[in-house]
């Protein structure tokens, strides 16, 4: 097989799945003997981007400015300059500057386009840019659907599904009898200790991700005699302030404010689910994946969310017991009893792993690349 130079392109590297995907295919490249080169406007995860062997070009193409359409030069020389064998579009602008750089190289150099839809973005002619790959590939059959449904005139056979994945050995399965992981937790934030049961709703502090509806869930379990805590990390960020002041006003108004913790994101979020009883996935806006349900489930704690976008379809495939109707606040509340009365069987193993995610990004490339 020989060598391939691969170039991804996104607008930066600070934090994100995104972003995070971005590394993982760059370091099973590099593992695998090809070259991978990321060009971004850089960020925090440029250091472990370099770390893992790949390249960095500093690049600013996810600048909204019509200034920034005079990078599709540099693009272009760029691309000609390392022998591109493949170009990999993870964002629209990016996408739109790598589209029109690749399309003015000469045809018998020019290499292959790929994109990957990472979102359910709203269906629009800049949006269409992320289905425009020989190869498009979907971060779930959700994705796929929304493709087909949105975008009819692009050919079913050149979109493929490639679930992203969780790395097990980060997310090792831990015992539920195991009580280390909360007594660490108790230890870091003393407001959680005790013996009550742990809810945990990872995520960042926007009102789609459904604190809201967390809140009057934890309200409903404490009425019902369960006296329950929640510990939402990821709220706590700047610019989110007038937000964790309308959660806490909310947690005030239910009763239930002594039994919330609300704090920045945690860098050890495996211990997390480890301390937790139940997780939850309560985003109103349905996502492409849902990766809080598949990193649960790999350390071994049910989830409750709802049942739509890749979140819902990830809990069919995975924990049925843990999907509800959206927006079915007493469906909710009747579910997480059950859960936390009687934990559900789950999954010895999860087929999403990053493993299966890399070997089959890599395999679409070297197709490509014949």
């Amino acid at each position: 097989m020989r060598r391939l130079t691969v170039v991804q392109l996104l607008p930066a590297l600070h934090s994100g799945g995104v972003e995070r995907s971005t590394l993982e295919i760059a370091a099973a490249l590099v593992a695998a003997g090809h070259r991978a080169i990321v060009v971004s406007a850089g960020g925090r995860l440029v250091e472990p981007l370099l770390a893992s062997g790949a390249e960095h070009l500093t690049l600013d193409i996810g600048r909204k400015s019509l200034w920034t359409l005079r990078h599709v030069r540099t693009l272009r020389n760029l691309l000609a300059g390392t022998g591109a064998d493949i170009v990999h579009a993870r964002s629209r602008l990016p996408a739109w500057l790598g589209l029109y750089a690749v399309r003015n190289l000469p045809a018998a150099t020019r290499p292959h386009w790929v994109t990957t839809v990472h979102g359910l973005n709203s269906p629009s002619r800049y949006s269409a840019v992320m289905t425009s790959g020989e190869r498009v590939i979907c971060v779930s059959n959700t994705v796929r659907e929304f493709v087909l449904t949105h975008y009819p005139s692009v050919p079913a056979e050149r979109l493929q599904v490639i679930p992203r994945g969780v790395d097990v050995a980060q997310f090792p399965r831990v015992g539920r009898q195991d009580r280390r992981p909360r007594l660490a937790v108790d230890a870091q934030h003393p407001a959680l200790a005790g013996d009550a049961p742990l809810l945990l709703l990872p995520g960042r502090g926007t009102r789609l991700k459904g604190h809201g509806h967390a809140l009057t869930l934890l309200a409903g379990l404490h009425a019902a005699g369960v006296p329950a805590k929640l510990w939402m990390p990821g709220t706590r960020e700047p610019g989110r302030e007038r937000y964790v002041d309308e959660l806490e006003a909310q947690a005030r108004s239910l009763g239930v404010a002594d039994a919330v913790l609300m704090t920045p994101p945690t860098s050890r979020i495996a211990e997390a689910y480890a301390a937790s009883d139940l997780v939850l996935q309560l985003s109103d806006k349905p996502e492409a994946f849902g990766r809080t349900v598949v990193e649960s489930l790999s350390v071994g704690r049910p989830v409750l969310g709802w049942n739509h976008g890749g979140v819902g379809e990830l809990l069919q495939h995975l924990q049925p017991s843990g999907a509800v109707p959206l927006g079915d606040a007493d469906a909710l509340l009747a579910r997480a009893l059950q859960l936390l009365a009687q934990p559900p069987a789950l999954p010895s193993r999860i087929p999403f792993t990053l493993q299966a995610m890399q070997r089959d990004t890599l395999q679409l490339y070297t197709s490509l690349a014949g």
